[in-house]
């Protein structure tokens, strides 16, 4: 797997969202964020998969304890949306957990929740 691939997707996601904050605003909630961004990450031609379940796998025993990752996208890249007043440290240990069981190498934590673009995006890498 080559790393450019999975930064030219990042790239992609990167991009819609920031017409979309600047269009929809704070305020929503997450799922209207994920519909919007998931239809139009699609209308670029990218696969994307909704609601990923995720299981944690230890000692040969599957557990589906209710994870799921909010988007997919080219089987590629974790994206995690979050609609809160700020993101803590604790949103980006999530989503790099979810890298590690999904063993996916980048993943973006986007919240729409802050007023402010440049600090809604945090980018978290598993190895890259």
């Amino acid at each position: 797997m080559n790393a450019n691939e999975e930064n030219e997707i990042a790239h992609q996601v990167v991009d819609v969202a920031y017409h979309l904050h600047q269009a929809l605003g704070p305020g929503l909630l997450e799922s209207a964020y994920e519909a919007v961004l998931s239809h139009e990450l699609q209308k670029r031609g990218l696969h994307v998969a909704r609601q990923v379940l995720l299981p944690v796998l230890f000692d040969s025993v599957r557990v589906d304890a209710g994870y799921r990752i909010d988007l997919l996208v080219e089987d590629k890249v974790i994206v995690e949306l979050k609609s809160v007043e700020a993101l803590v440290p604790v949103h980006q240990k999530q989503l790099l957990t979810y890298l590690r069981l999904a063993d996916k190498r980048l993943g973006l934590l986007i919240n729409f929740g802050d007023p402010l673009f440049k600090r809604a995006v945090k980018r978290v890498v598993n190895g890259l």
